[in-house]
């Protein structure tokens, strides 16, 4: 498949993707709950040693978001959109 079609097939509307980023975003955090957590947890009653005394908890935590909310996410999200689109009609992101 060339570049070009695939752009194509790929391309949605700037609110739809506004509304596709939210939903990976709500998705991400309902997923990380637990480090989420974690990191609260850790940060309770520290101020300015919340840097070096919880880091391993922010790394866990922004290595879990990552994981939920990267460009390949993003593509395949807008992927199902577009099949849906195609097979239902106008669709919901």
């Amino acid at each position: 498949m060339g570049y070009i079609q695939e752009a194509r097939e790929n391309h949605v509307k700037k609110k739809v993707e506004e509304a596709l980023r939210s939903k990976m975003k709500q998705k991400a955090l309902k997923e990380c709950d637990y480090y989420t957590s974690k990191y609260a947890e850790c940060t309770t009653g520290r101020t300015l040693s919340v840097v070096w005394q919880c880091r391993k908890q922010a790394k866990e935590l922004n290595d879990c978001l990552h994981h939920y909310t990267n460009d390949a996410v993003l593509e395949e999200m807008k992927r199902e959109y577009a099949l849906n689109q195609e097979g239902n009609g106008p669709a919901n992101p």
